[in-house]
């Protein structure tokens, strides 16, 4: 993950210097068949906001939530941390579901943290 400073990504400036200068522009770039991560990658170190770089297509809610939490002053390793929790919460409601179901067992039988 970028450095963030006034939610924007701190840009890269042999990145820039590239791009204005490397003959390519971002539409050549769009049509390549780069993966997520370093697309997502990219468009940090062109220097994009937050909250624009969040609205891309391929940028993953993981790391959209694990930005918003670096721009909000918490460290890259905890704001990983938070963003891991958050997903693992939304995973963990149909899960139960799951192993009520399963199990034939109340909800209010399993425990409700994890061991």
């Amino acid at each position: 993950m970028q450095n963030i400073k006034d939610g924007r990504f701190v840009k890269n400036e042999i990145v820039e210097w590239l791009l204005d200068n490397g003959g390519l522009d971002m539409n050549d770039i769009a049509v390549q068949n780069f993966s997520q991560e370093d697309r997502e990658h990219f468009a940090q170190l062109i220097g994009y906001s937050v909250s624009g770089w969040g609205e891309l297509s391929y940028v993953s809610d993981e790391s959209f939530a694990q930005a918003e939490r670096m721009a909000g002053s918490t460290d890259e390793r905890d704001a990983r941390i938070a963003a891991l929790e958050a997903i693992l919460e939304e995973i963990r409601k149909p899960l139960r579901q799951a192993a009520c179901a399963a199990f034939a067992v109340h909800p209010d039988d399993l425990s409700s943290t994890p061991e």
